[in-house]
């Protein structure tokens, strides 16, 4: 074939290929499917709902498992509604006597609380091998032999599934796993201290299943393929007891009202004794990860039906879920935001959901523009293409993005970071007017607003105080802000001026930054992380804040390991940290400056080591009311006490960005639950028309190419047909 014809071969195969999309990486019968795409970075390490507690984890499990309650996926403040419980549940107090308490009984009178919880009847589990049983009613799979496991590497190996209702002793059986020796769940530590008996629980276990260790090396020479099943079911829990089939109780110790929102956790997700035997078989997870960590058990929405965590994880509806209503009513704007025209319908709208491993930002990004994946977060590489900011600092998208009917939503997280000053520091610590006032000065002169606008594109507001927006105790406008560091002018907080902070320094004994007493320049010391060269602008900037008030400060920096020890020990000035909140109480950030939980003395969580006797006397009477007026009237009082002392330059509560194209429906960030998968639908037909827009090949560069190349070769061409005609004569 000559090359001219090879060429425009070339082209006509080229035009004919408009249907085909060269970078698309799905398979074309997925096109028009109601699968959502989505990606993660980092491999999950947990699936198995007592180990797990990470928040990418739990993307993955809460949508699979179903614990008694949820947060209400509209409504702000968070607010905890039933999801595989009927209702609440019912709350009773007791006295050290027994005798029964009222609802409003004081903290310091009650000895024991009691939570009620009714399941809703007819709740079914996903397929599952687990549940398979014969004709005869005789379990296929939970009296295996090791022979029997050794060809089967991953659960489809087992053909036959079942499934059974869920009752109130599965409840029972995963509160009783978290004190399962092998299972190291983090939160026992914690939970302990309240369930009655879980302590001793986790004692009976670890001696019955030494004995099993024992007796299965002596058998078997290792424990590599796995130890025989602990039936929980055989062990009482003397805090946790069922009153029937759908009803269970809870006791605790003394009036812990934060447990409600340990029962929208996972950890309290209920797993059937039948998976915990059957994956508990001796050799499933012997090189097969045929394990409760790897394949999921729940009652949720979805299950999980593909599991490769360097690459893609798929989850696709359960069959037997029994639906659930979309909420009918969210807060101000959620109807104009168009989030309730499918109030009422039942979820959840979406079949399938692809997640594909990103290890990188850019490809990420990438293939989301084009269309390929229906959400992204924003990373710093891609803001400023994504987002821009108004002149009142209010984030919009950019022309690019809106053109591409790209919608954006903002979120603040229930997070927060702050600048400590340790309390046990000789300068910068304690109660005196004068380490008191230096605190206030450098509050006032670190401009956390130009923080947030220089290292977070904008992604956060100031901090008033240590509770964020979205929990209870927080407060908008004037009554909210912090007036030691900001007024309130024009409808908003104003950080007052650097002389206001020169004037409490030269009241703290340092005028223009030198001690009164000797003379000496002020030196104060930041301890940090050494993170990588990108760091240096952020600690610059830091002594720019200082540098403001004639401050000098120092930068120690440290790995984090040694940084941790430091914060430990007590052995900083003034250090950065901060906290993401379990769940949406204001006494899991208030507590992070109770003196009892002081790092240093007791190796709690208040790394300021921030001790007030009024804020802490005032704390133990507020953690366990009630929210009501009594309890916020009480936040407000211990926030004044906590902004005068100024133990943090308060610091900020970051801003979650997220993006999603103009097929995806019902899309609300949630900063507590993670299970919105079922609310949320997608357009698969208008998302087909857009990826081909998007992604029509451009063939006029080959094209172009094309012709060069035949341009090129043509006069070598006519040169080789000429000298073979010459030949030809000769020959002749």
């Amino acid at each position: 074939m000559t090359v001219l014809s090879a060429a425009l071969l070339a082209l006509v195969l080229l035009t004919g290929c408009g249907e085909t999309r060269w970078n698309d990486p799905y398979p074309g019968a997925d096109r028009q499917s109601n699968t959502l795409y989505s990606a993660f970075i980092d491999r999950p390490r947990h699936l198995d709902p007592a180990l797990s507690y990470a928040s990418d984890e739990w993307d993955f499990i809460s949508q699979i498992y179903e614990p008694p309650l949820q947060y209400h996926y509209l409504k702000r403040p968070y607010q905890l509604i039933a999801q595989s419980a009927e209702a609440l549940p019912v709350v009773r107090y007791y006295a050290t006597d027994g005798r029964a308490l009222g609802a409003e009984a004081a903290p310091d009178q009650v000895a024991q609380s009691e939570f009620e919880i009714r399941i809703r009847p007819g709740i079914l589990y996903q397929p599952h091998p687990a549940f398979a049983k014969d004709a005869a009613g005789k379990a296929l799979y939970l009296a295996l032999s090791e022979a029997d496991i050794a060809t089967r590497f991953k659960l489809s190996d087992f053909p036959q599934t079942g499934t059974r209702e869920l009752t109130a002793e599965d409840y029972i059986y995963q509160i009783k796993r978290l004190a399962h020796p092998r299972a190291t769940s983090p939160v026992f530590g914690h939970i302990s201290e309240y369930i009655i008996g879980l302590k001793e629980l986790a004692t009976e276990l670890r001696a019955d299943n030494a004995k099993l260790v024992a007796q299965h090396r002596a058998r078997y020479g290792s424990v590599d393929k796995g130890l025989p099943w602990l039936d929980l079911r055989n062990y009482t829990l003397a805090g946790v007891t069922a009153v029937d089939r759908y009803t269970y109780r809870i006791r605790i110790k003394g009036k812990y009202p934060q447990l409600v929102y340990w029962l929208a956790m996972p950890f309290f997700a209920p797993i059937p004794y039948e998976a915990d035997q059957f994956y508990a078989q001796r050799g499933m997870n012997a090189g097969r990860n045929l394990t409760l960590d790897w394949y999921p058990v729940g009652t949720g929405p979805y299950m999980l039906t593909e599991n490769d965590p360097n690459a893609r994880m798929v989850l696709s509806r359960n069959p037997n879920f029994r639906g659930e209503a979309y909420p009918s009513e969210g807060e101000p704007g959620d109807a104009a935001e168009g989030l309730l025209r499918d109030a009422g319908k039942t979820i959840p709208f979406i079949d399938r959901v692809v997640f594909s491993r990103e290890k990188e930002s850019i490809p990420y990004w990438n293939k989301f523009l084009q269309g390929y994946y229906d959400r992204s977060a924003i990373a710093s590489d891609n803001f400023d293409q994504a987002v821009q900011l108004n002149v009142e600092g209010q984030a919009t998208l950019t022309p690019e993005m809106e053109r591409k009917g790209i919608k954006l939503r903002t979120s603040v997280a229930t997070s927060t970071y702050y600048l400590a000053f340790n309390f046990l520091d000789g300068v910068v610590g304690g109660l005196s007017a004068r380490a008191r006032k230096l605190r206030q000065a450098i509050s006032i002169a670190v401009d956390f607003e130009e923080f947030i606008s220089i290292f977070a594109n904008g992604r956060g507001i100031p901090a008033m105080g240590p509770i964020p927006p979205g929990l209870f105790g927080y407060r908008d406008g004037a009554a909210g802000i912090n007036p030691v560091v900001y007024d309130w002018v024009d409808g908003k907080p104003r950080r007052k001026s650097l002389d206001a902070a020169r004037k409490l320094l030269a009241e703290a004994g340092y005028v223009d930054g030198r001690d009164s007493k000797t003379g000496q320049p002020l030196v104060l010391s930041l301890d940090t992380v050494a993170r990588g060269p990108g760091d240096s602008s952020r600690l610059e900037w830091y002594r720019r804040q200082f540098a403001k008030l004639n401050i000098q400060l120092e930068i120690r920096t440290t790995d984090w390991n040694r940084f941790q020890e430091k914060v430990r020990t007590g052995n900083t000035q003034i250090f950065f940290l901060g906290w993401n909140a379990d769940y949406p109480d204001p006494e899991n950030f208030m507590f992070l400056l109770n003196g009892a939980q002081s790092r240093a003395k007791t190796g709690g969580e208040n790394t300021a080591n921030y001790h007030n006797p009024d804020y802490d006397r005032l704390f133990e009477r507020m953690k366990n009311l009630d929210n009501g007026p009594e309890r916020e009237a009480i936040i407000d009082q211990m926030l004044r006490i906590a902004r005068e002392d100024a133990p943090w330059a308060w610091g900020y509560h970051p801003k979650d960005y997220g993006l999603s194209h103009q097929w995806v429906a019902n899309s609300k960030p949630n900063q507590i639950a993670r299970n919105g998968l079922k609310y949320q639908r997608i357009d698969p037909s208008l998302r087909e028309q857009k990826r081909s827009a998007w992604n029509q090949p451009v063939l006029w560069p080959v094209g172009l190419a094309l012709v060069a190349l035949v341009a090129l070769s043509l006069p070598a061409f006519i040169g080789y047909r000429r000298r073979e005609r010459m030949a030809g004569r000769v020959q002749a």
